[in-house]
C-alpha cells in the first residue's frame, strides 16, 4: 500500500510540537485590526492550538 501524503498546505499552517499538540497562528489578525481594541489584538498576537476534535483529521493530512 503506498505511502499517505503530506497535505502540503497544511503543513506550511500548523506546526506539530514537542510535547505532540498541533499549533498554528491565531486567525482574525489578517486585516480591519484598528476596530478591535489593543487587549484583544495582544492577545491575538499568540499562538494557539488546534481543538481536540479536529486534531485527528489534521494528523492523517500531515501524516503524523
Amino acid at each position: 500500500m503506498p505511502k499517505q501524503k503530506t497535505h502540503k498546505g497544511l503543513s506550511k499552517r500548523v506546526k506539530l510540537t514537542a510535547s505532540g499538540k498541533l499549533k498554528h497562528r491565531t486567525n482574525f489578525t489578517g486585516h480591519l485590526m484598528s476596530s478591535k481594541n489593543g487587549k484583544r489584538r495582544r492577545a491575538l498576537r499568540k499562538a494557539s492550538y488546534v481543538s481536540p476534535c479536529f486534531e485527528k483529521n489534521l494528523r492523517r493530512m500531515l501524516g503524523v
